[in-house]
């Protein structure tokens, strides 16, 4: 709180005066500063006037500050607030009386001088609040404020044009990318143009779809193997090859192993350590000579998706157990028909054993003996299988027992086609070669043999060289081999025979030709 000199008497000015105990005067810009415990007295040199200043106790000043406040140059303020207004403030370079003081003491004129000659310096080149060198502070560090600010302000020019040059970069980066992904594309679509159509290729499925080419398949298995199981196609093209190598040196053949990918695609998938070998070694366990895992590898692509525990093992032990296959001839049953491996056998051999008990009243070790001669049994339907070639059996004049004897003796009868082998070989048994049914009860295995590449040519060669017997022709002149059938039959040589035949072939083929023009 301050009073103007001009309501105080001269009187009363020097009675505040002499009631401080000591005072002190200083001289600042033209006027002369007389400092007391009661107050400042302020005398103008030029004017003559003056000014007096009374400063009360704090417990009289009702309007007390918080003492860390400071002005808007960082300097710390008086606890009490100052009346000034702002054009006074400005009149001392933007410090009000206030801001003299510190809590204790006075501020060191000096420092005032310094401070105020730099406000106004400041505001004559555009008020700039740049910090400057204090009294005892060198050159050198004031210098060093200046390189520190121009330094952090390189630091950010440098990360703006850093985050620029990193926005383009990767701009550019990007839109090479998609160049490169419109150019894999146009590479794709050029070199498997239908597969591009039909799905969507990933590029990284190329390079096994290259190597895979090799094995002769085309893009329309590709379409295949994605349809069947799609992952397949994403398999890495090393691990693949790692994969087809190790079947193809237990013996799979180069050709099948497109047969094998188009029917288990999967097979890409298994690793060898933990899938394909195990699978082989138990093949191997089985009694099957390594000569035979590639064709039941070929044969049964999806045998490795078993377990070898927990299902192949438990199909063996019902064959054994239940079926009544011997144990010796589950390598030979395995091979005839790899297939029994993976089906349900349990469901399989009881439908079937029931239906040849009743149908034609087999005993179980007839229909065992079958099922070891001819494991294909347990795949065939029924009714469209089984009872037909039974029923053609009876209508050419067979009882129950001749059938189960043919049957047990040539199981695979069962799987020949009734209009192109059955009923052909039954019309020229009779027709040509003028025997009778119950013939075939003793040799069943005319029934098995080709009318094309054995029965006719044997018996028309015979009848060329009028060494055909009288009456009817006996079926065991085509069991032998040709060379034995030349030596005891023929009496001729084997390439005399051959020839004939070859020239009987060509004959047929005309005939066939002209009847279907």
């Amino acid at each position: 709180m301050t009073l103007s000199s001009s309501l105080l008497s001269p009187t009363t000015k020097l009675n505040l005066l002499h009631s401080s105990s000591s005072s002190s005067s200083v001289n600042v810009f033209g006027t002369r500063f007389i400092f007391s415990g009661a107050g400042i007295v302020s005398v103008n040199s030029r004017t003559g006037s003056d000014r007096f200043v009374v400063l009360f106790s704090t417990h009289s000043n009702p309007k007390i500050l918080k003492s860390n406040r400071r002005s808007r140059y960082g300097q710390a303020l008086s606890p009490y607030d100052s009346d000034e207004d702002e054009e006074e403030k400005d009149e001392f370079g933007g410090l009000s009386e206030d801001d003299w003081f510190t809590d204790d003491e006075f501020a060191e004129i000096s420092d005032f001088d310094a401070k105020r000659k730099r406000s106004k310096l400041n505001r004559g080149f555009g008020g700039s609040s740049r910090k400057q060198p204090e009294k005892g502070q060198s050159s050198a560090s004031s210098s060093f404020s200046i390189d520190k600010d121009f330094g952090s302000r390189n630091v950010k020019l440098t990360l703006e044009k850093s985050n620029v040059g990193s926005y383009y970069r990767n701009r550019k980066e990007a839109v090479d990318l998609r160049k490169g992904k419109l150019n894999m594309r146009k590479i794709i679509e050029n070199k498997y143009p239908r597969l591009a159509e039909e799905i969507e290729i990933d590029e990284k499925w190329l390079p096994l779809i290259d190597y895979l080419s090799t094995f002769g398949l085309k893009e329309s298995h590709f379409i295949q193997m994605y349809e069947r199981h799609m992952p397949s196609l994403q398999i890495n093209a090393c691990s693949a090859q790692e994969r087809l190598e190790y079947l193809l040196s237990v013996g799979v053949k180069q050709r099948d192993v497109k047969r094998i990918l188009l029917r288990q695609p999967q097979i890409l998938e298994y690793t060898v350590e933990n899938n394909l070998k195990s699978h082989v070694a138990f093949l191997i366990s089985l009694g099957i000579p390594n000569s035979r895992i590639g064709q039941i590898v070929a044969a049964a692509p999806s045998l490795f998706s078993y377990s070898v525990e927990n299902s192949l093992k438990p199909t063996v032990r019902y064959l054994v157990e239940e079926v009544g296959i011997k144990e010796k001839d589950l390598g030979k049953v395995v091979q005839l028909s790899p297939q029994i491996l993976v089906q349900r056998i349990d469901i399989t051999w009881n439908t079937r054993y029931i239906f040849l008990s009743k149908e034609i009243g087999a005993p179980r070790d007839s229909i065992v003996k079958m099922v070891t001669k001819h494991p294909q049994l347990l795949h065939y339907s029924i009714d469209d299988g089984l009872l037909p070639r039974i029923n053609f059996l009876r209508s050419i004049g067979m009882r129950n027992a001749d059938i189960l004897k043919v049957l047990t003796s040539l199981t695979q009868v069962l799987s020949l086609s009734l209009e192109d082998n059955l009923k052909p070989k039954y019309l020229y048994l009779i027709n040509e070669l003028n025997n009778e049914v119950k013939s075939l009860t003793k040799y069943p295995m005319y029934l098995s043999l080709s009318l094309d590449q054995r029965i006719r040519p044997r018996h028309r060669f015979l009848v060329s060289l009028k060494k055909a017997p009288k009456g009817p022709f006996p079926l065991s002149s085509f069991v032998p081999t040709d060379e034995c059938f030349c030596q005891q039959w023929a009496g001729t040589s084997l390439d005399k025979y051959l020839a004939f035949r070859q020239r009987l072939l060509l004959k047929e083929f005309a005939n066939k030709y002209e009847r279907k023009v």
